[in-house]
């Protein structure tokens, strides 16, 4: 089986097309729920819509919307899930945007922690990701973004014991 690439590896062999671009801001929500028999707090990973890759629900700012507000409003639309977006970032990550033109861009993402309250059966993009439910360690071995693994383990630590 042929490794992944890399984060590091995918900016350096698309360097010149990155650098070209300036880079770009969205907000995403980590959605997490606490799982009372196991004692644990599980995360949600969606899946892109181009690459299948495993990521959190994020997306561009909205005109009249507060970051968190986005976050949230992409965990509905993308994940079919309720919740209120914490309103102070949980923290930050980059990755990797194809844009339309097969160029690519870095995008840094203002990333919101947002506990479910609710799990809809109906919603927007229902039918073009695969949604998992996973813990902090599953979640930061299937992403593969250095700062998103990071964010995964912020919030565990700091859901513990609570």
């Amino acid at each position: 089986m042929e490794a992944r690439p890399t984060f590091l590896s995918r900016i350096a062999l698309n360097a010149s097309s990155v650098f070209k671009k300036l880079s770009f801001e969205q907000y995403g929500a980590l959605c997490y729920r606490r799982n009372k028999p196991l004692c644990e707090v599980e995360v949600l990973l969606i899946t892109s819509r181009d690459t299948n890759r495993w990521v959190i629900p994020k997306g561009w700012p909205m005109p009249g919307k507060e970051p968190h507000e986005v976050a949230a409003r992409e965990a509905f639309e993308e994940a079919g899930v309720r919740g209120k977006a914490k309103k102070k970032p949980l923290g930050y990550f980059s990755y990797l945007k194809k844009l339309d033109d097969g160029s690519m861009a870095l995008c840094l993402v203002q990333v919101h922690a947002m506990e479910v309250d609710e799990e809809l059966d109906t919603f927007p993009e229902k039918g073009q990701r695969k949604a998992e439910w996973v813990t902090c360690s599953e979640a930061a071995a299937r992403v593969i973004e250095p700062e998103l693994k990071g964010l995964f383990r912020l919030l565990e630590g700091r859901l513990a014991g609570k």
